[in-house]
């Protein structure tokens, strides 16, 4: 036998022998048998063994070569039952822990004033849009409308108990509304101090502003509302003249004029039902407006952006014309709505079809029947796609999302993550790609461009396309954002809301980051976790109750999460053919899996002390777990993922299945596999491991159940655009350009990832009498020494830089069925080596031999149960059963929203904010201006900053009817603000250089369209308005660094009078010359007054 040992094993071998430990005398002290052992091998080896004392135990430290790792001192209250641990090298680059810190390195710290919310507690009430007045934050919902005030932003949360229902209990105070239909899109009218929203049902609803509520008070009511569109509301603007722009489905755009609006906000409550039907029937539908001979310009996609003055679709805000349609190129289009196409073609090419032979041919083996299964699903999916390949390269450039900013330009953001920036006509100016994630939002301000992607990347532009910073901002998409109270908002997908300082990146970063990191201690919060992780191959059995007991049951007392690992659950060429065909188009799952989840629900008690969370299935292979209720409230967002080994990477008989799951904020992730077979299959066990590390992508649960009816649903809806969003959402980036932690896997994110199932390692360099008779006697240590397991993690090639509890159990295959003890093992014509093939692995946040649990190294586990259960005979395997000990580090929520407001508000903050640049000091050339007639006059706004730039945004205070020389006494405002018909201001926005002036012309223009008011009463097209007419505008002035503005108010007069034009006017009029012509016609070129729409 020593023939076959090299000369390293042959020492070990001796010196245990010399040891005086005999294979012929069975060992009754476990304890003293392991310590014997190892110290002899380690004496062979000339290496040094480290005692360390942890009940009573000698354990194995993780010193230079033996790799074993000691967890003596990591949890000195609660660790005195913990296990010696064995830890394998190569814990590097992908393989090692995520890094953590109270304050995250790579983004601006922010105030959360809604922490991300588990998942299941969102179900009715999933935030969808975000918009901000200069005192509150809006947020639209599936049920309503919330909103937050700024002067409760620091302020914390109700916690559990409280007012507020689960989900939001560490979120800043806010009130809601009465229950509505979702929520769709919001626009603020600051002027009347409105919020208008949008609505699934088709409504379009107001609601006031600063409204006065108490915790105390009831939900608060909409205000005005009327039904819109047949279809839902999917974007509102308000035009530059005040008028209200709505989208829906197919293209529908309609316009609700002022005049209609303003006349039902003066109406009493009781007047409301019929100031509703005159708002209905006041409003001009687009399509119809533009449609000649039956042929209609405007698209019948539905209509997901809109914005004043600057659209795909360019109407004109004042007379409600379409002017042109712009394509994604900035092509004039001149398009005639073709039928959509029926999707029977695409339902027929996605149905699965069996390959067959219509030759009489040999009978196929399994392996041939499954690749042609899975080969003629494969290939019903690449035909549709390729079919399909026009309509999914448009949709790569498909706009998501548009924004005007303060220089008159217009950006673009689409699918594929192309920037593109027009000028007002139309016309590309240029384009950029930062990130290949898809645009979803933007927000400016100022000279600076917020971009928000799908992959949860917020990235900071400047005006000329260039990032000056970019980080992950949250762990979902970005969907809206908004600027309010010196922050920028970004609502992602799962409803958290983060705010980020306007002068972010900047010198208060730094403050606040090592502020916070200071305070960590005070924000901290630490809980306790006990975690029972099961594997067992099943051999295709049923489940029965009292193994199950026997191996779950007798271990869940002090347990608050039990997750099962399943193997071989259901097997054949059949099912594994059936199974890979379904998950071609989404189904999993079986009715085998579901029986052996249910039995396991019955021994955990499921319904009283356990609930089941969720499963995942692949073929043969099952996860499924259970969390105790009373630690539910803190588990949620649970993903699932599956990874293919067998057969070309395609069939599930050999994989993994895995869970991901929020605890206590933090993320843990378990994955059940099954690897390659055979005593020398190790390097290909090793290549299916590194497979399933690396490509394992989470995704949600289905909630498909298995049956002809809804796969026949999911292969009518499958879009390859679904599997190029996941990708996208798979990338993470914290630089400025977005790429450094690019292509990381998602199992290297997890704060804990751990490993379970039959891995198929077994014993080598020795006979199966040999491997029987070191069991029979118990010598476990040396045949640790033969684990090709432990032997290829001490190298480096697989389950890089984790750890398993020292083996003291006996090898767990193969067994005979129903033959009890270790006499069962297999003495058939094989006789297979006995092996330890069912294993539990785990990584945790640790980097050394002893850590300190905190938010730098936030989940800390260690092992105090680890073994196999014997005494069940059903299968040829027997289950293995871990349970860990884990402690885990959390940041309070509210406490470090406080402790974040409490610096905001600090000497230190407020005089680096001083230093900051505000708002730079601006002239205009005069305050009173008196137009005759048609003609055009000017003014000029100058910058006299030698350091800084200056945006500047024109505004209508309100209009009013001038008679006989008075001034007006009342002035009449239009919506947010918007200009009167007659008034044409040109630009209305821009940007001033520093120590630079522009040129604004003011006009006065003919508004002799169908449906004007004058005082209430309709004109005819024909009549002519000769009344004198007065506006007050003001001229805001903003920095970029806060939201503080500078005013200028300038009176303009309409004259129909004789009287002498006043010399304000005749100055600015001849002020007209060469000097100006360029800067009027660059106004020109930047401000064309007409709405923009934009569609998906």
């Amino acid at each position: 036998m020593e023939d076959r040992f090299d000369d390293e094993e042959r020492n070990a071998l001796s010196a245990i022998t010399n040891g005086g430990i005999s294979h012929n005398r069975k060992v009754h002290s476990l304890s003293e048998h392991r310590f014997s052992a190892a110290a002899a091998t380690a004496a062979a080896a000339g290496q040094k063994y480290r005692k360390h004392s942890l009940d009573a135990r000698h354990l194995y430290n993780a010193s230079s070569s033996d790799y074993f790792y000691g967890n003596s001192g990591r949890f000195p209250a609660t660790d005195d039952a913990a296990l010696p641990e064995f830890m394998a090298s190569g814990g590097v680059g992908i393989f090692k822990a995520p890094t953590r810190a109270a304050v995250h390195p790579g983004r601006p710290p922010a105030v959360e004033l809604r922490p991300h919310p588990l998942r299941e507690t969102q179900v009715g009430k999933f935030l969808r849009t975000i918009g901000c007045t200069d005192t509150q934050l809006w947020a639209g919902q599936e049920s309503g409308v919330r909103f937050w005030n700024f002067q409760d932003a620091y302020e914390p949360g109700s916690g559990f108990g409280g007012r507020v229902r689960r989900g939001d209990e560490d979120a800043a105070p806010f009130y809601e509304s009465a229950n509505t239909s979702p929520a769709l899109c919001l626009v603020v009218d600051q002027k009347h101090r409105l919020v208008w929203t949008g609505h699934k049902d088709g409504k379009i609803r107001s609601w006031k502003m600063d409204q006065t509520l108490s915790d105390d008070s009831p939900p608060f009511k909409e205000g005005l509302s009327w039904t819109a569109h047949k279809g839902p509301v999917l974007c509102l603007v308000m035009s530059s003249y005040g008028d209200l722009w709505s989208g829906s489905e197919d293209g529908v755009i309609k316009v609700w004029p002022w005049e209609g609006v303003e006349k039902f906000l003066s109406l009493s409550s009781e007047e409301k039902h019929m100031a509703a039907l005159l708002v209905e029937r006041a409003r001009l539908d687009l399509r119809s407006q533009v449609t000649v001979n039956g042929v209609c310009n405007i698209s019948s996609s539905d209509v997901k952006a809109m914005l004043s003055d600057h659209a795909r679709g360019r109407v004109d805000a004042r007379t409600k014309e379409l002017v042109k349609v712009f394509n994604i190129n900035g092509q004039i289009e001149n398009r005639v709505e073709l039928p959509v196409l029926q999707d029977q073609a695409v339902e027929d090419e996605m149905k699965v079809k069996f390959v067959s032979s219509t030759k009489k041919e040999k009978p196929q083996g399994f392996l041939q029947r499954s690749r042609n299964a899975i080969l003629g699903a494969a290939d019903a999916v690449r035909r549709v796609a390729t079919k399909g390949a026009g309509a999914f390269n448009e949709d790569s450039k498909k706009t998501e999302a548009l924004v005007l900013t303060a220089d008159g330009t217009i950006w673009s953001g689409c699918s594929n993550g192309l920037l593109v920036q027009w000028d007002g006509n139309g016309n590309q100016i240029q384009d950029f790609s930062h990130h290949p994630s898809s645009v979803l939002c933007f927000c400016t301000h100022g000279t600076q461009l917020w971009v928000g992607y799908a992959s949860g990347v917020v990235q900071l532009l400047d005006l000329d396309g260039n990032v000056i910073k970019g980080w992950v901002a949250h762990s979902s998409p970005v969907i809206k954002m908004a600027i309010g109270g010196d922050y920028v908002f970004s609502l992602a997908a799962h409803g958290g809301i983060r705010g980020w300082h306007l002068t972010s990146p900047g010198p208060i970063d730094n403050i606040m980051r090592s502020a916070l990191a200071a305070k960590e201690f005070s924000y901290t919060r630490q809980e306790n976790l006990k975690i029972l992780v099961g594997t067992w191959n099943v051999g295709q059995g049923k489940p029965v109750h009292e193994a199950l007991r026997t191996w779950l049951g007798s271990a869940i007392s002090d347990v608050g999460i039990v997750v099962v690992g399943l193997q071989e659950v259901e097997m054949g060429a059949g099912f594994l053919a059936m199974s890979a065909a379904k998950e071609t188009v989404g189904l999993e799952g079986s009715a085998i899996g579901n029986l052996w989840q249910d039995a396991i629900g019955r021994v955990l008690e499921e319904g009283r002390i356990f609930e089941r969370v969720g499963s995942r299935q692949l073929a043969g292979l099952l996860i499924a777990i259970w969390v105790k209720k009373d630690l539910r409230m803190h588990v949620g967002d649970l993903d699932v993922a599956a990874v293919a080994c067998g057969l070309g990477r395609t069939i599930g008989n050999k994989g993994g299945v895995g869970l991901r799951l929020r605890v206590h904020d933090r993320i843990i992730c378990f994955v059940n596999c099954h690897l390659a077979a055979h005593l020398e299959a190790v390097n290909r066990r090793n290549a299916d491991f590194n497979h399933i590390f690396r490509t394992m992508v989470f995704s949600r649960q289905s909630n498909f159940l298995v049956g002809a009816s809804s796969a026949f649903q999911v292969l009518r809806t499958a879009n390859v655009q679904n599997l190029l969003s996941i990708l996208n959402t798979m990338i993470l980036v914290t630089g400025p350009r977005g790429n450094s932690d690019e292509g990381r896997p998602e199992l290297s994110e997890a704060d804990m990832v751990i490993f379970c199932g039959d891995f198929n390692y077994r014993l080598y360099g020795m006979s199966y009498d040999e491997a029987r008779d070191f069991v029979s006697q118990r010598s476990f240590d040396w045949l640790r020494e033969k684990d090709q397991l432990r032997a290829e993690m001490k190298a480096g090639k697989v389950f890089q830089g984790m750890r398993e509890a020292v083996i003291t159990f006996p090898p767990t295959y193969k067994f005979e069925r129903h033959v009890p003890g270790l006499g069962g093992y297999d003495s058939g014509e094989k006789k297979r080596i006995p092996a330890w093939c069912d294993r539990v692995i785990y990584r945790d946040c640790s980097t050394g031999t002893v850590s300190d649990c905190s938010l730098d190294c936030p989940m800390l586990g260690s092992i105090e149960m680890y073994e196999a259960c014997m005494d069940v005979t059903e299968s040829d395997h027997k289950p293995v059963r871990c349970k860990l000990n884990v402690r885990l580090a959390c940041a309070d929520r509210s406490v470090r929203r406080k402790e974040f407001g409490e610096i905001m508000n600090s000497d230190q903050v407020k005089a680096a904010l001083q230093q900051l640049p505000h708002v730079p000091e601006t002239t205009i050339s005069t305050d009173r201006i008196v137009l005759r007639n048609l003609e055009t006059c000017s003014f000029r706004i100058a910058n006299k900053s030698q350091k800084d730039k200056a945006a500047f945004h024109i505004l209508c205070e309100g209009h009013a009817i001038v008679s006989g020389g008075e001034e007006p006494s009342n002035l009449q405002s239009r919506g947010s603000f918007g200009f009167p018909n007659w008034l044409e201001i040109a630009p209305a926005c821009g940007i001033l250089k520093t120590e630079d002036a522009m040129e604004v012309l003011v006009r006065h223009t003919e508004s002799h369209t169908l449906g004007d008011l004058v005082e209430g009463i309709p004109q005819n097209w024909w009549s002519e308005d000769t009344r004198d007419k007065e506006v007050v505008l003001t001229v805001q002035v903003q920095g970029t660094s806060s939201l503080e503005t500078r005013t200028h108010q300038i009176c303009v007069r309409h004259c129909y009078s004789t009287n002498t034009t006043p010399m304000e006017s005749r100055t600015n009029s001849s002020r007209r010359g060469s000097s100006g012509s360029q800067r009027r016609s660059e106004g020109h070129r930047h401000n064309n007054q007409s709405d923009l729409v934009s569609r998906g």
